[in-house]
């Protein structure tokens, strides 16, 4: 299993109590859609590793109680703490027409309103702060925030993403 195959699901924040059990961070809009989950892929090495899960309980605010196989003391769980968590890209949730998963729009085509077609996604820059679209324009790295009111229409049947850029924010990139 290699990153390119999967999704980053989340990451695990902190031990919890003495017997192996951690808390992990969700990264996803619906947690509850991850119940009942078997098991899941964490980041060693640059590698992925399957991590069986003995349970899976949910808690407010994307977080979830858990404890894995074979983990049954706290200084065991410890050297867990702080990696990342993934799942293929094949166990996401299906969505509906008007909603789209950030991976899915590299190489969709960026048309603004008054600019015309501007180039295609290369990067999804997913921030803690916002979401931002990278594309190349004039030989520039150009980043477009994912807000409403910019991204009018994201359009999966023809590949494109419209958008109504803020006044002057291509000429911030095209400055010397």
């Amino acid at each position: 299993m290699d990153k390119d195959s999967c999704f980053q699901l989340g990451y695990i924040a902190k031990v919890h109590g003495l017997h192996g059990e951690v808390v992990l961070q969700l990264d996803v809009d619906n947690p509850e859609d991850y119940e009942g989950m078997e098991h899941v892929f964490i980041s060693q090495n640059s590698r992925l590793v399957p991590y069986f899960l003995e349970h899976f309980v949910l808690q407010p605010n994307h977080r979830v109680l858990a404890k894995f196989e074979g983990f049954d003391h706290v200084d065991e769980a410890a050297g867990l703490v702080g990696s990342e968590l993934y799942l293929p890209l094949k166990d996401l949730p299906e969505l509906g027409d008007e909603q789209y998963y950030f991976h899915e729009l590299i190489g969709y085509a960026v048309h603004d309103q008054m600019h015309g077609e501007l180039g295609t996604v290369k990067h999804i820059y997913d921030l803690q702060t916002q979401e931002l679209i990278g594309l190349e324009y004039r030989g520039k790295e150009v980043l477009i925030p994912i807000k409403e009111g910019i991204i009018l229409k994201v359009d999966k049947a023809e590949k494109a993403i419209y958008c109504q850029l803020p006044e002057g924010l291509l000429d911030i990139y095209l400055e010397d």
